[in-house]
Parts: C-alpha cells; structure tokens; sequence
C-alpha cells in the first residue's frame, strides 16, 4: 500500500529546479537584462514584459554587445522589448539562470540584472506588436516571473526600498 502525503493545511512551495550541474555551469552563457521599477503612491512597481513565444512574464533582456557594457545592453534590451527610458544601474543587483531554448537543444544562461528607474515609455517601439508589458507591484511581479531565482532576486531588490 502506497502511503498518501497527509495535508497539514500549509501551502506548498513550488518544486524547485535542481542545481545545474557544474558542467553546464562552466559553459553558461552571459545575457543581460533590465530590471524596470518605478515608485509610486501604492509602492515599488515592476514592469514585467511578456516573451513572444511562450507569453510568460519575463524582463527585457539580450546578448552582450559589441563595443557595449553589460549596463548599456541591458537600458537598450529595456528600449527594444518594452519602450523603456530611464537610468541604467551601472552594476547589476544580481543575476539569475534559466536554460534557453534554441533549434539544436538547450543552453544555460547566467542573466546579470541591472536595475532600471524608468523615467518614461515610449508610444512605439520596436517589439511593440510582438510583447505585453504591465506594471506590477513588486511582490506580484516576484510571484508571476517565469523562473524563480527571478523571483527571488526581485524581491531583494525591494526589500531595498523597505529597509
């Protein structure tokens, strides 16, 4: 006889993605993404942006650029997926893993994270038609990201501004 997880009334967590292992790590590949926040009356918001396969809520992020930094790649990732202007970080908060779909399989990515104070959204952008973006608070966004050391790191930046 098979024995059933008893409930004890507690929630509980999502499973958790085993550790890559440290052969995948020593080949990771580095992007860079913006992490868009704003304050308002309510508090701390995130812009969130929709990938355009999957839709699942993500931030803007992309491959380093020729001649750019890691900061510079990140506000112009920000300015393509979601029409963001504001000030770029020049060191990241912190970064994340997920692993990358491509043709010829999957590929580890380490994300560094630069915060981004969004002054303004443009009208038109260019992934316009191709992305949602949306405005959350901060705890919301941490819950509705896509990969959960994401999630993570977005809730350490705001308990930034909590104190």
């Amino acid at each position: 006889m098979i024995a059933k997880p008893r409930k004890t009334g507690k929630k509980t967590k999502k499973a958790e993605k085993p550790a890559p292992p440290p052969e995948a790590i020593a080949h990771e590949r580095l992007q860079y993404a913006a992490l868009p926040w704003r304050r308002t009356e309510a508090g701390l918001e995130i812009m969130l942006v929709s990938s355009r396969e999957t839709r699942r809520w993500i931030i803007p992020k992309g491959w380093p650029m020729a001649g750019r930094d890691g900061a510079t790649a990140a506000a112009i990732e920000a300015l393509e997926e979601a029409g963001l202007l504001g000030v770029i970080a020049e060191k990241p908060v912190g970064a994340f893993h997920y692993m990358k779909r491509f043709t010829r399989g999957e590929e580890l990515c380490r994300v560094a994270v630069f915060p981004l104070r969004v002054v303004r959204q443009r009208d038109h952008w260019l992934e316009k038609d191709e992305r949602e973006t949306q405005w959350f608070a901060a705890t919301e966004a941490a819950k509705l990201v896509s990969d959960r050391e994401l999630g993570v790191l977005i809730r350490k930046f705001a308990r930034g501004f909590n104190g």
